[in-house]
């Protein structure tokens, strides 16, 4: 069963993890906008997966005898300064997200919940993997900057970006 403390946090991230849909759909929107259709296309897979981590965290806690609260989600930004600035803000997103699962990591360690913090390493490991996507993603866009030529060429490597669902083994969402 998880602490009252606990199932907060929970249920915290759970809608942490729509806002996160909400803010990729959001990047997607912008990238749409510009014509950069692979962008668009390499945030909503992004939005996708937010969507699998919000329903993989939402089985967890009725797993555990928790119950599930929705809060609402707030808007997400639709206008940024170029697409570096897009890249930039993901990257900052994710840093966030990172802290928030170190948060509940922290909270499952002090009350020694075992099966959660076994639970959460999936994250913390997924987590590594977001930021240096971002980090990347970052530093190929500030090289392409002032080629359009090259923007393209990354927008069409961007293209190719499939949705895999991407959830813990053995989760059940």
């Amino acid at each position: 069963m998880l602490s009252e403390n606990l199932q907060n946090a929970l249920n915290d991230q759970i809608n942490f993890e729509y806002y996160s849909a909400y803010t990729y759909l959001g990047m997607a929107a912008y990238a749409e906008d510009l014509d950069f259709p692979g962008v668009a296309n390499f945030f909503k897979v992004q939005a996708q997966e937010e969507l699998d981590h919000a329903m993989t965290i939402y089985s967890y806690v009725f797993q555990k005898g928790g119950r599930v609260v929705l809060d609402s989600i707030d808007k997400p930004r639709f206008e940024y300064e170029s697409l570096l600035n897009v890249f930039e803000e993901g990257l900052k997103h994710e840093q966030t997200v990172t802290k928030r699962i170190y948060n509940l990591a922290d909270i499952a360690l002090e009350e020694k919940e075992h099966a959660t913090m076994s639970f959460l390493r999936w994250f913390i490991d997924e987590q590594v993997e977001e930021e240096e996507s971002f980090t990347n993603l970052v530093k190929k866009v500030k090289r392409a900057a002032n080629n359009e030529a090259s923007l393209y060429l990354l927008d069409d490597e961007l293209s190719t970006r499939a949705y895999v669902p991407s959830v813990p083994q053995g989760s059940s969402n």
